[in-house]
C-alpha cells in the first residue's frame, strides 16, 4: 500500500541501470516509482494516472521524450504536472529545445541524483499552492499539512485520514475534476484494490464535515467525471 501523502513520480526511461538508480534514489527520499521503458507507454500511462511529476529522457524507442512533452501539455488535466528532461544533449540549442516543448527544467547526464531530487523538489513547490509553507487555502477552507488540521471559516473540522487526504487531493488544483480512479490513486495508492464506491462514500463524509452549521456545499459533483472543488453550486 502506498500512504497517501506520498508524491508519485513517473519515470520514463529506456536505460535498465539508469531506472535503477533513479529507483533507488528516489524511494529513498520518500517519493512512489512508477517506471515505463519507452515513449508510447509513457504516454498511455500519463492519461491512465495521475502523478504529482514526470521525470523522461530525451532518446526513447517509438516516441521521444520531446514529443511525449508535448502530448502531455495537451491533456487539459496535465499540462501543469511537472517535467523534468534527461538527456546527453547539452547544448544551448538543444536545452533551448527541451524548454519549450513544455518541460519544466533540464537535467544533462551525468548528473547527480542528489542535485535532481532537489530540482524535482522545487518544482512541486512552485506548482503545488502552499505545499512549501505546509498550508493550503480556497475559499474560507484551510488545511495544514504539517499539523494535519483543516479549518473552514476558522473552525475546526474533524476529519479522518481518508476524509483529510481527499481533501487534500481536491484543494491542490482547485475547479480541476478529479475522477474516482484518480482520487483512489492518489489516496490509496495503486497498488491496492479499493471499490470507486468507497470514495463516494468517503467524499458524502467529507461533505458532511464541510458543511457543519450550514456551510455552502464546495464539493462539486461532475456526473460520469468526478468531484472537484468549487465553491460554487451546480
Amino acid at each position: 500500500m502506498i500512504p497517501g501523502n506520498k508524491k508519485s513520480v513517473l519515470v520514463v526511461e529506456d536505460d535498465p541501470s539508469l531506472v535503477e538508480l533513479l529507483r533507488y534514489n528516489l524511494e529513498r527520499e520518500g517519493f512512489s516509482v512508477f517506471v515505463e521503458n519507452d515513449g508510447e507507454n509513457g504516454a498511455l500511462a500519463v492519461i491512465e494516472r495521475d502523478f504529482d511529476a514526470i521525470i523522461l529522457d530525451w532518446m526513447m524507442p517509438n516516441m521521444s521524450g520531446i514529443d511525449l512533452v508535448r502530448q502531455i501539455r495537451q491533456l487539459d488535466d496535465k499540462r501543469d504536472t511537472p517535467v523534468i528532461m534527461l538527456t546527453a544533449r547539452g547544448e544551448e540549442e538543444d536545452r533551448v529545445e527541451g524548454l519549450d516543448s513544455g518541460a519544466d527544467d533540464y537535467v544533462v547526464k551525468p548528473f547527480s541524483p542528489k542535485e535532481l531530487i532537489a530540482r524535482l523538489r522545487a518544482l512541486l513547490r512552485r506548482s503545488t499552492p502552499g505545499l512549501a509553507t505546509g498550508i493550503l487555502k480556497y475559499a474560507d477552507l484551510e488545511l495544514d499539512l504539517e499539523t494535519h488540521k483543516a479549518r473552514r471559516s476558522g473552525s475546526p473540522i474533524h476529519l479522518s485520514p481518508r476524509e483529510f487526504d481527499l481533501l487534500r487531493s481536491l484543494m491542490e488544483k482547485p475547479g480541476w475534476v478529479r475522477s474516482r480512479e484518480q482520487l483512489l490513486n492518489k489516496v490509496w495508492g495503486h497498488e491496492v484494490y479499493v471499490e470507486d464506491r468507497t470514495v463516494d462514500v468517503h467524499i458524502r463524509r467529507l461533505r458532511k464535515a464541510l458543511t457543519q452549521d450550514g456551510k455552502p456545499e464546495i464539493i462539486r459533483t461532475v456526473r460520469g467525471a468526478g468531484y472537484a472543488l468549487d465553491i460554487e453550486k451546480d
